[in-house]
């Protein structure tokens, strides 16, 4: 049907004759002769339709409109001086058609590939319109090439892929599972995966021992820009391993991803605990490329009158700390009353205070803020040096519960330099190492801050029996510019490891022997130490391609909802279905 692709002719091919197809991207009459811009994925091309050539072929090029499916044969042959488009890579030819054939008229269009659609609503519900335009058809390619560099690496370095199960059974990730009702089992349930991770570790007792999969994974929890229920990531495990080991393995997949999409990135990562990273930065996926940092001044605060101050700074849960904002010292009072609203809103706290460092040298004196006078001379000296503040800068402060002060000044950190323009370019890469085992959840209870199958440090076996709260865990994340791209740990290689993990989470033996007898199986059978990696497929090609929501990368996405505007999902099903597999919905069509 065609020779060419409409982007891959040039100079060279003068003379010859070709056939291409693909979209009309435009259509222009002038002076009798149309002319009609060519669109496939290799480029567009301009086709030139005559008169005096062939008046049926040019009677059909005057039905075309756009988005019309065509076929076109001809010459190339040079444009006419001062007709060159630079824009185009087929600028300086054009195809002189002999031939000219509709395959598919378009109907009328609720917006044209490339355009911005009328809401995000319309833009979903005819994705394949918002798919041929470039910035998607960029986007989808740049994924394509990332993902395969991430699996040449993979394959070059030792790694066999294997897929694992899609219906599998419920496991503690995290995050709802998605259900599948067993229709040939009635009350029996599948659960579609949040991830590979125990069939994974089953792969490593079998002796794959280098193992990798682009995995689809699912969670039923609330959506964001860097979240969908259904996502990929790249998966990797080895055994034999430890944290150096898999941590190099996961820069090598990364550095390809970057490479393959002509960036740089790096690396090697710099490491940094979990403690260091919420101690400066408030949150455990700081953005490097932000040069400001967190001062704990609770010490300091602990015994001033202030109680504002000194009753967070005594809490065991409590925290005082400032942020400087270098140069901040002209922010007018209107901005930090916003500010302090905000924190207050957001993060329940009694507010934001505020010095403005007029000059630096002169004590209190040199200092400008309502709080000053509740503060004394020596504490105010010591939390401007602690601090760095020099003169013209401002300090802002956050006191209160550690969690509530932590998130406040991490978003104000990004929002302060984002505004002040201090995010340096590139990108910047880091390990976070040396997180808790586990944390409470807004239920009071204790959870994996990862996983349960995760390993503590060596040293730490002990505390996981007696004081659980206080182990550390063997897990690593890789943030670049603020945002988790990766995650792993060294995992849990013996069965009584495995049960005192659970144990701690209040898992009885009898209940981890019911829902994990075949993990606990396959860790008795001689399964060797071994650790592994997931990194967020869509996340990194979302920061590949410089868009801010990750459904920009992914073809079919969901909205914030959890809905599919192109197919309807989810809708309601067929009555005899549900009876089929024994499902009732209560308050719905299966009642």
């Amino acid at each position: 049907m065609r020779t060419r692709g409409c982007g891959g002719i040039g100079g060279g091919d003068v003379g010859g004759r070709v056939s291409v197809c693909g979209w009309a991207q435009a259509r222009r009459d002038h002076g009798g002769v149309i002319f009609i811009d060519l669109r496939d994925h290799s480029g567009v091309l301009q086709v030139v339709a005559d008169p005096e050539v062939s008046p049926s072929l040019f009677e059909i090029a005057g039905r075309v409109r756009g988005e019309y499916v065509l076929r076109a044969g001809g010459t190339i042959r040079l444009r006419p001086a001062g007709t060159e488009n630079e824009k185009l890579a087929t600028g300086t030819v054009e195809l002189a058609a002999d031939e000219l054939e509709i395959l598919n008229a378009a109907a009328p269009l609720p917006f044209s590939p490339g355009e911005d659609a009328p809401s995000e609503e319309v833009k979903l519900r005819h994705r394949v319109l918002d798919l041929r335009g470039a910035p998607m058809q960029k986007n989808l390619r740049l994924r394509h090439r990332a993902s395969s560099a991430a699996r040449r690496w993979l394959e070059e370095n030792g790694f066999t892929e294997v897929e694992t199960p899609m219906l599998t059974r419920a496991t503690p990730e995290g995050a709802r599972d998605f259900l599948v009702p067993a229709r040939l089992r009635r009350g029996a349930f599948y659960a579609l995966p949040q991830s590979p991770q125990l069939f994974k570790q089953m792969l490593m007792a079998a002796g794959f021992e280098r193992y990798f999969q682009f995995a689809r994974c699912f969670r039923d929890e609330d959506l964001r820009a860097d979240r969908q229920l259904e996502f990929s990531q790249i998966d990797a495990e080895m055994a034999f391993a430890g944290e150096e080991d898999v941590m190099a393995a996961g820069e090598g997949v990364v550095g390809a991803m970057f490479a393959a999409a002509g960036l740089s990135l790096e690396l090697p990562a710099p490491r940094m605990t979990f403690a260091e990273a919420v101690r400066d930065f408030g949150c455990d996926r700081p953005d490097l490329r932000n040069p400001l940092r967190l001062a704990d001044v609770g010490d300091i605060m602990r015994d001033v009158e202030f109680a504002v101050f000194a009753e967070p700074a005594r809490a065991g849960d409590g925290r005082v700390a400032a942020l400087c904002l270098p140069g901040g010292g002209d922010m007018p009072r209107r901005a930090t009353d916003e500010l302090a609203a905000f924190a207050s809103a957001e993060f329940g706290l009694g507010g934001l205070a505020f010095i403005k460092v007029e000059d630096a040298n002169a004590g209190a004196q040199g200092l400008r803020s309502p709080i000053v006078k509740f503060l004394p001379e020596a504490a105010l000296a010591e939390t401007v040096k602690r601090a760095g503040a020099k003169s013209g800068d401002i300090l802002f402060f956050a006191a209160g519960a550690a969690a509530a002060v932590n998130a406040a000044l991490a978003v104000l950190r990004g929002k302060l330099a984002e505004e002040r323009g201090l995010l340096a370019g590139g990108f910047r890469p880091l390990w976070i190492t040396d997180f808790p085992m586990f944390e409470t959840g807004d239920d009071g209870k204790r959870r994996a801050r990862h996983h349960p199958f995760t390993a503590p440090r060596e040293c730490d076996w002990e505390k996981l029996r007696g004081e659980p709260d206080a182990a550390m865990s063997r897990a690593y994340d890789l943030v670049v510019n603020g945002a988790e791209i990766g995650g792993g740990s060294i995992r849990i290689h013996r069965a009584e490891g495995q049960l005192t993990a659970l144990a701690a989470l209040g898992v009885g033996e009898e209940e981890a022997r019911r829902k994990f007898g075949f993990l606990l199986d396959a860790l008795d059978s001689g399964a060797p130490p071994h650790g592994g990696i997931a990194f967020g497929l869509d996340r990194i090609a979302a920061m590949l391609a410089g868009v801010s929501s990750i459904r920009d990368v992914i073809a079919f996405p969901k909205t914030q909802g959890g809905a599919c505007p192109l197919t309807g999902a989810p809708a309601e099903v067929d009555l005899r279905q549900l009876r089929e597999l024994g499902v009732r919905v209560v308050g719905g069509k299966g009642e």
